[in-house]
């Protein structure tokens, strides 16, 4: 169920059939939802500006979804794979086309920030992407970030 101010996310009557089966997780963006499913699928809604339109993503979303998390204007999905799928707007870390090769299998922790992303694969290194002004270019502190991290906020 949702309510509030429909601009931000407040209805969700456009896919109100689709969370009528078990949702494990929501997330928000500032102006937008995204729920996964007990099935790993997600379903998002609110303004498509802010990451509530996911059709260009649809299909990597049907299913092996275990975490998402958002910046303002977009999210980034953990699928089963350790895979990374991001949507939303291109400017906050919704497009990670940069850097895809590194997010295509071992992400194990990602957190956004207001408009970016930082990830951490199995060997402790992180992979950032977004506004470079806001944490998405982590280049200046790259050697740092190369091994041995085990959490980032």
């Amino acid at each position: 169920m949702t309510w509030g101010d429909p601009n931000y996310g407040g209805d969700s009557s456009a896919v109100a059939s689709l969370l009528m089966d078990v949702v494990v997780q929501i997330i928000g963006s500032d102006r937008a939802f995204a729920a996964i499913k007990a099935d790993g699928s997600v379903v998002t809604w609110g303004d498509p500006d802010y990451g509530g339109d996911s059709s260009s993503v649809s299909s990597l979303l049907q299913d092996g979804v275990v975490q998402i998390t958002g910046s303002w204007k977009a999210f980034a999905a953990i699928k089963a794979d350790g895979s990374v799928v991001t949507w939303g707007d291109p400017n906050y870390g919704g497009d990670s086309s940069s850097i895809a090769s590194l997010l295509q299998d071992g992400v194990v922790q990602m957190i956004g920030g207001p408009r970016a992303f930082a990830a951490i694969k199995p060997d402790g290194s992180v992979v950032t992407w977004g506004d470079p002004r806001t944490g998405g270019d982590s280049s200046s502190v790259a050697s740092l970030l190369q091994d041995g991290v085990v959490q980032i906020f």
